[in-house]
Parts: structure tokens; sequence; C-alpha cells
């Protein structure tokens, strides 16, 4: 899916790790959402309360994802899923542009 028909965008932008990563909320009718963002190179770690798919878009990263010790390469086109209430580790190579999904 290129493009998100008849949702709403909120404009307030999420910042994290000092600016080098930044998402927008989109909400669709059913009240589901989604993130769509851009991370800038770097080394990060994430928790989420809610599993995620990771689509990546662009770019290319390493996640380390909970339980395993075996970093795992990303790159534009991929996607990787992350469990419920667990924390990632990503490092960014290059700025990565990415939508996040988040599941119930």
């Amino acid at each position: 899916m290129t493009e998100f028909a008849n949702v709403t965008v909120i404009k307030k932008a999420n910042v994290y790790f000092e600016g080098k990563v930044t998402s927008r909320k989109v909400v669709f009718a059913d009240g589901s959402f989604k993130t769509l963002g851009i991370m800038l190179p770097g080394e990060y770690e994430f928790g989420t309360e809610k599993s995620e798919v990771m689509e990546i878009m662009q770019g290319t990263l390493k996640v380390l994802l909970p339980g395993s010790t075996e970093w795992i390469e990303v790159k534009g086109g991929d996607s990787f899923d992350v469990p419920a209430n667990s924390k990632f580790k990503l490092v960014v190579d290059s700025i990565v542009d990415y939508c996040c999904s988040y599941i119930d």
C-alpha cells in the first residue's frame, strides 16, 4: 500500500532522541492507527505495549529483537515484527523512512 485514504493525520510530531527520530500518527476511520516517521543514523532502544510491524520504506538498519542475540539487517522494502510489551534495539545505518503498524 503506497497511500492511505480517508484518514486523519495528527499534526504534532512525536520527537525522540533529541530529534533524531520523528513520527506522525495516522488514524483510520475504525480507530486503528499507524505512525509514519524518519530515523537518522544512530543507535536507539524502543519499548512497545502493542505488537508492531515495522515496515522500512527506505534506508538500512539492524534490529535486535527481544530474546535474540543476533542482529538482523533490514533494508527498504523489508519489515519486521515486534512482540507486545517488549523492547528492541536499532542501529540505523542511513536515513530510514518507516511505517509502523500497531496490532491489538
